[in-house]
């Protein structure tokens, strides 16, 4: 859906009183989202919780987006994106004040040449796949989030290329240096992302690489445990690891008013007890903890103003722990304008085996606090504006 923008156009003009030059005409572009819920939760810490939040369904944020034309097909461009919460004011990923997004770089021809910071490769194809980013938001979020793709990490100091389309095919490549003296491959983060999309349907896959993704990845603090939200048992346990490796592959066919959709994704923790966090539990040092996913997702189109959404995902660790989760969310989303939306989103999981801590397997959907049991229900209502 198109969003309603502030754009102001300037012109490049004579840059003396008897000369004149060829301009390039150029574009700012002030864009936002606002995006508050009440949430009901049936157990948090053992007990229920009604709560507001932002950015359930969608992050709340506000950006630039600009562009210029260099003339013979290349453009500069750039962006700038702040997250915040909509219920207290305050920043978001971990204060920055350009959290969500902080990139420049050239496109044309050859496609586009970003760096800065910026999402994945996996959020470039498969994010837009799975039933948190279309109508289920956060309470959607594979348990954990381990493999990102509800897209809300975001990765510093790299540098992306994204292809034009080729006939339906496009692919993408990042390498984030890390930006540690001395230490090369601290922080470093490479993903590799594809997709081909023909008429109703379309298939993705990416795979990506972080080390020490406490720090580099998941916004931790060197020799601490994760941060909120990653600091859910699910995997917080496992922030330690020296490598997280990330495959997944996912696809959907449209047929009317209804897509469906399947996505598989593979997580490793490997060498647990080596990177930059708290150390697991003694009997998971030096193992691998791996995350097996995999989400069916169904949406219908009821009317242009109203969407229905089902989910089923399963989840099973294996190597270090031994959980299984199993999720079912369902959703509803009703335009009041072309901007404007009202949502009901609900969750519920199930959790068995041992987790990352070490312990019996609660459930805990993402972002909500754990619940003290094996089981958790969640349902957010809520209104979205976008600017």
């Amino acid at each position: 859906m198109k969003k309603r923008s502030f754009q102001v156009l300037a012109t490049l003009g004579v840059l003396g009183a008897a000369t004149t030059a060829a301009h390039a005409q150029s574009s700012v572009t002030l864009y936002g989202l606002i995006d508050t819920s009440l949430v009901y939760s049936n157990s948090q810490k053992g007990h229920s919780n009604i709560q507001m939040s932002s950015g359930t369904l969608s992050g709340s944020r506000w950006g630039l987006r600009g562009q210029e034309d260099l003339g013979g097909g290349l453009s500069a461009l750039f962006v700038l994106e702040n997250g915040f919460s909509s219920t207290t004011g305050t920043l978001g990923q971990n204060g920055r004040e350009f959290g969500r997004a902080a990139y420049v770089g050239l496109s044309g021809g050859f496609g586009k040449v970003t760096a800065g910071r910026q999402n994945d490769t996996s959020a470039d194809f498969l994010g837009a796949l799975t039933a948190a980013n279309q109508w289920a938001g956060g309470l959607g979020a594979h348990p954990g989030n381990t493999d990102n793709l509800y897209v809300n990490e975001r990765i510093s100091n790299s540098v992306k290329f994204t292809s034009n389309d080729y006939a339906g095919f496009r692919f993408s490549g990042l390498f984030s240096f890390g930006g540690t003296a001395g230490d090369f491959s601290n922080n470093r983060v490479w993903g590799l992302g594809a997709t081909y999309a023909n008429g109703p349907f379309v298939v993705a896959a990416s795979y990506v690489n972080a080390t020490t993704p406490n720090t580099g990845l998941f916004d931790g603090t060197a020799g601490a445990a994760a941060i909120s939200p990653n600091n859910t048992p699910i995997y917080s346990g496992y922030a330690s690891a020296r490598t997280l490796q990330i495959a997944a592959v996912g696809g959907a066919y449209t047929f009317g008013a209804a897509t469906f959709g399947l996505i598989y994704s593979n997580s490793k923790f490997k060498d647990l007890g080596s990177g930059a966090a708290a150390a697991p539990v003694a009997r998971f040092a030096g193992d691998t903890a791996t995350f097996d996913n995999l989400e069916a997702n169904f949406r219908y189109q009821v009317s242009p103003a109203t969407l229905l959404g089902v989910a089923y995902n399963y989840t099973r660790t294996h190597g270090a722990g031994d959980a299984h989760y199993n999720q079912v969310n369902a959703g509803a989303d009703y335009f009041l304008s072309k901007r404007t939306d009202v949502y009901l989103t609900a969750g519920w999981q199930a959790a068995s085996g041992i987790d990352s801590t070490g312990h019996a397997a609660t459930a805990a959907l993402w972002p909500i606090t754990a619940s003290s049991t094996s089981h958790q229900f969640v349902a957010a209502l809520g209104l979205r504006h976008k600017f």
